[in-house]
C-alpha cells in the first residue's frame, strides 16, 4: 500500500507561483512514474505533468514552459513548480503513483486507469 499526501495548495494572484509537493510512502518511490492531475468543475481529470523512473517528463501542452515537475527519490516526494499561473489553472490538483509503468508515452500516462495510488488532493486558486 502506498500513500499520497500533497501539500503547497493555495490563493495566488494571477502571475504567481505556487510549488506543489507529494510525499510518497513505500520503499519503491524511485522505481514510480509520478503524475500529477488536476479536476476543474465540470470538466474531467486531465494530466498535467508526469515524471518517470528515469526522470522522463511529459507536459500538458497548456502548462509547458510555465510548470515543471520533478522529484526526490532520497525523500519519497514528487514535485510540481508552477510559474506564471493563470485563473484557468485553478484546479485540485492531484498526485498520483503508477508503481508498474509499462510506457513513456504522453498517452500512455495520460489514462488514469494506469495509475494505481491517488491522493487527496489539493486546492489551487489563481485571482485574476
Amino acid at each position: 500500500q502506498v500513500q499520497l499526501v500533497e501539500s503547497g495548495g493555495g490563493l495566488v494572484q494571477a502571475g504567481g507561483s505556487l510549488r506543489l509537493s507529494c510525499a510518497a510512502s513505500g520503499r519503491t518511490f524511485s522505481s514510480y512514474a509520478m503524475g500529477w492531475f488536476r479536476l476543474t468543475q465540470g470538466k474531467e481529470r486531465e494530466l498535467v505533468a508526469v515524471i518517470s523512473s528515469n526522470n522522463i517528463t511529459r507536459y500538458a501542452d497548456s502548462v509547458k514552459g510555465r510548470f515543471t515537475v520533478s522529484r526526490d527519490n532520497a525523500k519519497n516526494t514528487a514535485y510540481l513548480q508552477m510559474n506564471n499561473l493563470k485563473p484557468e489553472d485553478t484546479a485540485v490538483y492531484y498526485c498520483a503513483a503508477d508503481v508498474r509503468p509499462l510506457d513513456y508515452s504522453i498517452n500512455y500516462y495520460k489514462d488514469l486507469m494506469n495509475y494505481d495510488y491517488w491522493g487527496q488532493g489539493t486546492q489551487v486558486t489563481v485571482s485574476s
